[in-house]
């Protein structure tokens, strides 16, 4: 009789997690249970389906549910929630269909995600207030502005989230005011990246309320103000964006140990404390590829990667859920903004390094070739060593340069290895010194 693999939670992880595996393991009985209707679909994707840029939320999903279960043979039960995981017993128990069952088990994925976080606001229950982390909610959010058609939009937080939803509700005609508690947007970004963007929000039309808390929400029924510390502004849609949390209940109510991050904690290859029990996504650990500790960075393709590797490892061939260095990319307006690594002098000195850094600014294109635009990069390195230990990109168009620097951290190079990398130039492309070799030679010479 074939093992049987069953995976909890039927998005990026789960999914390429059961797909892998039946396509190694034939026999493999893979069974994906997902509490809610959607599968494979593509988050990052939702705010552009807000905007108008994607037409149908179906657009979205990868492969759908139908294709799972008739054309890969995945067991595939949506409308299914696992309540309760039993390592001893090596079952689940299920609730769906108006049933509550046990599934046995010989290796089990916890793939259960992150859930957005909901501060503690008054009038977080008002008709028109939303968090935005599954379809239903971008349903629900396009819904609503279609109907209410909102003259004013009150975002908090200053993260991915929100600005890329100041972006999506300004197209859609509503005068945008955002809110974010910190000194500056895209906090993990750093100042440089922060700075230039906030900036073109501006330019853009949006309200920056910077150091700016907010403590809730009010109006009769529906959404009209956000309030603040000293007053309130008016709202008639409010999206709450600050960040998301590991579903981690399921593990620990099972005695899956959860790392200092707040995460499940899991080895090279995604297991658990339990040698048959797996977990991958935005609910799971990943060990960072600078520090060589576990890390907890929610990102799409961490959650693919880890999840295939896992299927692979299942149907009986191991292969390591690779490291992370939390590179991330983010639209806002005509800007990019990416960063990788470490780029928070701060935590590099945390982490036991003696951090340098520079910021540069360099044309996209050669200087006579129509169409560049400046691009701001900065890269951090450690003194000592000369190991480089992350870097970000901003500007018009570019920002995707910030691949180039994750390769070399995830190859473990130096400064000096960097500058002397051998990227192409053609004048539409790059000036002959690209500027991610610019900015390597401006820190080299610091270093130096």
């Amino acid at each position: 009789m074939s093992d049987t693999f069953v995976v909890v939670g039927g998005d990026a992880a789960g999914m390429s997690a059961a797909s892998k595996a039946k396509r190694e393991d034939p026999q493999l009985n893979v069974v994906v249970f997902e509490k809610g209707e959607w599968v494979s679909y593509a988050a990052c994707g939702m705010p552009y389906y807000v905007k108008g840029e994607v037409e149908s939320l179906d657009d979205l999903v990868a492969v759908t549910a139908e294709e799972f279960r008739e054309e890969r043979d995945i067991d595939l039960r949506t409308g299914h929630e696992v309540v309760e995981v039993d390592p001893e017993a090596e079952t689940v128990t299920v609730e769906g269909d108006g049933d509550t069952f046990e599934q046995p088990y010989d290796h089990l994925l916890v793939a259960t995600g992150a859930t957005a976080v909901e501060p503690p606001f008054d009038g977080l229950d008002l008709d028109g207030v939303f968090t935005i982390h599954d379809m239903d909610e971008a349903g629900a959010i396009e819904d609503y502005v279609t109907e209410r058609a909102p003259d004013t939009a009150g975002i908090v937080g200053g993260g991915y989230v929100g600005i890329e939803m100041a972006e999506a509700l300004s197209a859609r005609g509503a005068e945008v005011h955002l809110y974010e508690m910190l000194p500056h947007v895209l906090q993990p970004f750093g100042d440089a990246v922060a700075e230039v963007v906030e900036d073109h929000l501006r330019e853009q039309g949006v309200h920056l309320h910077l150091d700016t808390a907010v403590s809730g929400f009010d109006g009769d029924g529906a959404v009209e103000r956000v309030v603040l510390e000293d007053g309130a502004r008016p709202a008639d849609i409010a999206i709450v964006g600050v960040g998301v949390a590991p579903n981690t209940g399921l593990a620990e109510d099972a005695g899956i140990e959860v790392g200092e991050t707040g995460a499940i904690a899991t080895d090279e290859f995604g297991r658990t404390n339990d040698e048959n029990v797996y977990a991958a996504g935005d609910c799971a650990e990943a060990r960072h590829v600078v520090t060589g500790e576990p890390d907890h960075v929610p990102l799409a393709l961490t959650a693919n990667r880890a999840g295939r590797a896992i299927g692979q490892t299942v149907a009986g061939d191991p292969e390591p859920v690779g490291e992370t260095a939390g590179t991330a990319i983010v639209k806002a307006f005509d800007l990019g903004a990416s960063r990788t690594g470490i780029v928070d002098e701060r935590r590099a000195r945390e982490a036991g390094f003696d951090p340098v850094s520079v910021s540069i600014s360099a044309p996209s294109r050669a200087h006579y070739y129509p169409g560049g635009d400046e691009l701001t990069v900065t890269l951090l390195a450690d003194r000592e060593s000369g190991r480089l230990l992350g870097g970000t990109v901003v500007g018009r168009e570019g920002a995707k340069r910030i691949d180039t620097i994750a390769m070399a951290l995830t190859a473990g190079m130096t400064v000096t290895e960097l500058r002397n990398a051998d990227l192409a130039y053609a004048p539409p492309f790059s000036p002959v010194w690209d500027p991610v070799l610019t900015a390597a030679k401006v820190l080299g010479g610091k270093l130096d």
